[in-house]
């Protein structure tokens, strides 16, 4: 018997999507528009237990393995696990299935479904079905499983459900506090209870993004994999190795060298690499062209072009709100944080963006004229050369360092932006002339003052950074190696850390926090949920 050909129509869904559609209809949606859910332990041993099962040159005269079926007319594809050939020729199917040992190893609707889809295809293709069977793996247990018509007509009601819920213009609602979400895989990427803005989160606690971000700031430094490793190396000599899979965005600083095949298996993993100059500017990324969300992105460029008024008023008053606190916590100017509070409230009433503009720079003058109170003696006396607020083009070590600090803040929130399918470019505060990553600069906005500028303050207030150990050229300062590193140091130490998110109240790190705020832009985009709800620090 040769294995049966793959033949799957373009509107065709795979069984595995259906049996999503049983589960949640919500999770069929996510995974239909590219939302890849995190891979947890139980995936991971179930896709070792499937790994011989699924491997077709395993097949003998008394076995099938790894069989693709498909059926046109009703509209959906697969692959059997394995097929056991039965004496007068027909097939019983056996489906693997990993359950953890307390659990009882029972047939879900789920299965049931599967194997009457499999064995609808296999018996169009001209082959009898005599017995179905599951196997769990774990206990090593056998169960027969009888599939009758009303699992045959349900498989196909499920099939059609999945085809209606795929081409629909609308995401299925979340679920409402249902068990199953604390056991989804996708729910860092769903969000159910943020949707619908529940405050008191008990089930559920969001997960960090797998791994950390690798900076790569040596000069003249060389990454490169090997054996499932990224081996940077500088003149022969190895100066880091980590594992691939702890990696979940690059950052190359400067002149370091990236092999293509390190740079071809970061985008097979769709992992974000940003490019930013030795002095800290990004200068441009790169991702897998595998992208999440289509059509909210879509969504997005039509709302960025009608603009957000909403959106853009909570990036602000958020933005102002923290700076606030920030001076709240560090300084004693009561009177300017009052007025800081009444442009907080000026900006949730503003009628225009460039009103909106108008109200961040007061805010920000305000802001930066106390700034340096925020700095123990040690440091004051450092920064004492400090301006003002200056951007690109700074010579004082205060603004060196919050502009770099700020380009280590758009590359994390640049990479949250990109992992939820959205497209850096179109935002809804920030213009995208000059082709400037627009939403990624709205999404900076509420974390400036928590991250970057705390980051800062930190740094010069612990010793970690002196001006007396940057170069001094031409009167002008520059970052040398080892204050470039304790910055990136500090900031990753930053977002690592947990907090109380302000709006949902569970432990979040800031790097956590960023993609989820990025999620919130994407839910008030594609209409499940109806605000934009900023974080702002107490």
């Amino acid at each position: 018997m040769n294995p049966i050909e793959s033949i799957s129509a373009p509107e065709s869904v795979p069984i595995s999507l259906v049996a999503h559609t049983l589960y949640c209809e919500r999770r069929t949606w996510l995974e239909a528009v590219g939302e890849r859910a995190k891979h947890s332990y139980a995936m991971r041993v179930g896709d070792a237990d499937h790994k011989r099962t699924h491997n077709p040159s395993a097949s003998n005269q008394n076995q099938l393995r790894g069989i693709d079926i498909h059926d046109d007319s009703n509209g959906f594809h697969g692959r059997i696990d394995t097929a056991d050939i039965l004496p007068n020729g027909a097939l019983k199917l056996i489906e693997y299935k990993s359950t953890p040992v307390r659990f009882k190893p029972s047939v879900t609707k789920a299965t049931r479904i599967q194997l009457a889809l499999q064995t609808i295809a296999l018996e169009k293709a001209g082959y009898e079905v005599a017995e179905h069977s599951v196997f769990f793996k774990t206990h090593h247990r056998h169960v027969p499983v009888e599939i009758d018509e009303v699992d045959r007509e349900e498989a196909l009601s499920a099939v059609a459900r999945t085809q209606e819920i795929i081409l629909g213009s609308e995401a299925p609602p979340a679920l409402i506090d249902d068990p199953r979400c604390s056991r989804c895989s996708h729910v860092s990427v769903c969000l159910p209870d943020e949707r619908r803005g529940q405050q008191d989160l008990h089930q559920i606690r969001a997960s960090d993004p797998a791994g950390q971000a690798l900076h790569l700031s040596t000069y003249g430094a060389r990454a490169s994999l090997k054996d499932g490793r990224v081996i940077v190396q500088k003149s022969g000599e190895d100066l880091a190795s980590i594992p691939i899979e702890q990696v979940s965005a690059v950052i190359v600083h400067g002149n370091v060298d990236l092999s293509s095949a390190l740079q071809r298996e970061l985008l097979w993993r769709d992992i974000v690499i940003v490019w930013c100059s030795y002095g800290g500017r990004v200068t441009g990324w790169s991702r897998s062209s595998y992208s999440p969300n289509g059509l909210p992105r879509v969504q997005q460029h039509v709302a960025s072009f009608e603009g957000r008024l909403g959106l853009a008023r909570e990036f602000i008053s958020s933005k102002i709100s923290n700076q606030a606190t920030l001076l709240r916590r560090y300084t004693k100017t009561s009177s300017t944080i009052k007025e800081m509070r009444t442009l907080q409230k000026q900006a949730m009433e503003a009628l225009t963006i460039g009103e909106l503009f108008g109200i961040e720079g007061n805010a920000a003058g305000m802001y930066f004229s106390n700034f340096q109170e925020c700095f123990n003696e040690i440091a004051k006396e450092q920064l004492k050369e400090f301006p003002g607020r200056v951007g690109r083009g700074a010579r004082d070590p205060l603004n060196i360092c919050l502009n770099y600090s700020y380009a280590l803040l758009q590359s994390e929130v640049l990479r949250a932006v990109v992992a939820c399918g959205l497209d850096p470019h179109a935002g809804f505060l920030h213009s995208s002339n000059r082709n400037k990553p627009a939403l990624t600069l709205d999404l900076m906005e509420e974390f400036r003052a928590p991250v970057a500028d705390s980051v800062v303050i930190g740094a010069f207030n612990n010793g970690e950074i002196s001006a007396d150990r940057f170069h001094h050229i031409d009167g002008a300062y520059r970052l040398d190696d080892v204050s470039r590193k304790a910055l990136i140091a500090a900031f990753e130490r930053r977002v690592a850390t947990e907090f109380r998110h302000p709006v949902f109240g569970y432990q979040v790190s800031w790097r956590r926090a960023m993609e989820i705020q990025a999620r919130m832009v994407l839910g008030y985009l594609d209409g499940t949920q109806s605000q934009y709800i900023g974080v702002k620090i107490r």
